[in-house]
Order: C-alpha cells, then sequence, then structure tokens
C-alpha cells in the first residue's frame, strides 16, 4: 500500500489514521471539509470541501490513483442526525455513492474500506453482536450508515470494487471534542457541584481507543473484495457507562458520588453495543488499549489540551 486517501481526514478518527499511515511509510492524501490544520504530515495531498468527482480529480491530478481509500466523511454521531437528519444523509449516502461512482469509472481496483457504526444493530441485542445479527437501526445516524453498506454492497458487487465495511463501536481518545467523555470533563473542569448525566448508567458500551480502532481499519483493508465483507471493530469487553464515568472522576481527583444520573436516555441510543469476537479476531488483531488506561490518557490530554 503506497498511497492512501482519507476522505474526512481532519476529523478526529481520520486524524489519528493519517498519522498512523505516515508513521508506517504510507503517502498520504486526504479530502475534508476542513482544512488540513496541524497535519504537517500529509504528503500527497489535500481538497478542501465535500466529497464530489472534482475533488476527486483533483486529487487524482495530484497524486495519481490510490491503493486504497478510506472513507470516514459523513455523519458522526446520533446527536448531529437527530437535529439535522436530512444533512447527514446527504453526507453519508449522497458523498458515499459519489464515490462509489467515481471509482467505478476511474479507480475500479483501489481498495475501499468504509467506516461505518453498531449504530446499525440498533436495540435488538443484549449478548455480544456477530458480524452477522440482524439489523435494525431507530436513529438517523444508524439508517444512514447502514444505507451506506447496502449501496457499497450492490455496487461492489455489480462492478467489482474491492470493499470492506468496518463498524466502529464506541471510539474514544485524544482530540475528541464531543459525546460523553468530553461533556463530563467539561463539567468536571467547571464544578464541585453534583453533575447529573442522561441514560441510567446501567448502558453498555465497547469503549475503543482511537489508537486501536486505525490499526484495526489497516488490518482490514486487505479484506476488501467485490462481496464486501462486514467486520465489527469492538473489543467484546463490555463496559457501562457509569464505570466509564467514574474512572474519569477518579482521574479528576473527584469522589465517584458526585455522579448521577437521570434515568433519561436520548431517543436513538440502544441499551448494549458489545461486539462479539469475528474477523479481526480470526486475523490475529489484539486490542492494546484498556478502557481504564484508556480513559485515564484522555482526561490528562483534556486536562492539558490548550498547552499542547
Amino acid at each position: 500500500m503506497n498511497l492512501a486517501w482519507v476522505t474526512g481526514g481532519a476529523g478526529f478518527i481520520g486524524r489519528s489514521l493519517v498519522r498512523h499511515l505516515v508513521a508506517t511509510g504510507t503517502r498520504v492524501a486526504g479530502i475534508d471539509l476542513a482544512e488540513a490544520a496541524g497535519l504537517t504530515h500529509i504528503t500527497a495531498g489535500w481538497q478542501v470541501g465535500a466529497v464530489s468527482h472534482e475533488k476527486l480529480d483533483a486529487l487524482a491530478q495530484n497524486t495519481g490513483l490510490p491503493d486504497v481509500i478510506y472513507h470516514l466523511a459523513g455523519g458522526s454521531s446520533v446527536g448531529a442526525s437527530l437535529s439535522e437528519p436530512f444533512r447527514d444523509f446527504t453526507a453519508t449516502v449522497a458523498g458515499t455513492a459519489m464515490l462509489l461512482d467515481w471509482l467505478r469509472n476511474h479507480s475500479p481496483v483501489t481498495r475501499l474500506v468504509i467506516v461505518s457504526s453498531a449504530a446499525v444493530y440498533g436495540n435488538l441485542h443484549v449478548d455480544p453482536i456477530a458480524e452477522d445479527a440482524a439489523t435494525a437501526p431507530f436513529s438517523p445516524y444508524g439508517a444512514h450508515k447502514f444505507a451506506m453498506e447496502t449501496i457499497c454492497a450492490g455496487w461492489a458487487g455489480s462492478f467489482g470494487l474491492p470493499v470492506v465495511a468496518v463498524r466502529l463501536f464506541s471510539v474514544y481518545g485524544p482530540e475528541l471534542r464531543k459525546q460523553l467523555l468530553w461533556d463530563l470533563c467539561g463539567k468536571l473542569t467547571v464544578s464541585d457541584a453534583p453533575i447529573v448525566l442522561g441514560g441510567t448508567g446501567a448502558e453498555l458500551r465497547d469503549w475503543t481507543h482511537v489508537d486501536d480502532v486505525v490499526r484495526a481499519l489497516v488490518i482490514a483493508t486487505p479484506l476488501a473484495s467485490p462481496a464486501m465483507p462486514v467486520i465489527n471493530a469492538g473489543s467484546g469487553r463490555a463496559r457501562s457507562v457509569r464505570e466509564i464515568a467514574e474512572v474519569a472522576a477518579r482521574a479528576f481527583g473527584r469522589d465517584p458520588a458526585c455522579l448521577s444520573f437521570s434515568g433519561n436516555s436520548r431517543p436513538g441510543d440502544p441499551f448494549s453495543l458489545i461486539a462479539a469476537r469475528g474477523l479481526l479476531d480470526a486475523i490475529g488483531f489484539d486490542w492494546r488499549v484498556d478502557p481504564t488506561a484508556g480513559v485515564e490518557d484522555y482526561v490528562r490530554w483534556y486536562r492539558t489540551r490548550d498547552s499542547l
């Protein structure tokens, strides 16, 4: 793999993926709505804007055709999809169709790694979820990710495009500026008062550190094929929201007793999203970052971020 493109390369996961690829000797180019600020290690090229034929053509002119495209562009959270569902649909589904059409016409041998979400499983499952488990997304975000997978499977089979879909679970790590840990750290920083979080605290998640996730995306790349295998990028380690929140509180030097839960869950949030062992395990992938150590590392980053 000599040349990789990363759509959504300036986002939380995209930035970590770019750094990892460059560190392992890959030439990297990217497309994002944002400038490549701080990504000084981008070695091949950058296009600012949504995924389009014009942006892809311009990138190809600058870099040549890629060996692999990591497709992270599109919707990035349940909350954003609830507030602006059509915008989320356009970014995730229409943007992916645009990319597939460009690949079909210009670079049909390029491997495509699409980054999907465990949200496609909906709220059907209590036990660990296998890669062939039933899907029933019930948020716009999950529905759009599943639609993205469906069109990729159809185009891959019809036009012989090598594609693999990687479903992410609860990704966290330094530079994540949204979701539970970001919001909780903000509250722990500004006040010693009791903190009330949404939900019950018993919700179970598969907390995966971004450093492990980007390694998983790379190791999944050779599996891309017209059959479009689906991979769960989850560790199988179940931790409740309460457990993770308490780790963060302790890392701030706070008594976890300061935390309580409202009992009101946000629409679109399943109770349990835990991966079963699957294709990543079969090819020898190892999850290296323990969630406790990972959350403590996140808190250290949060507390020093303005000085970095």
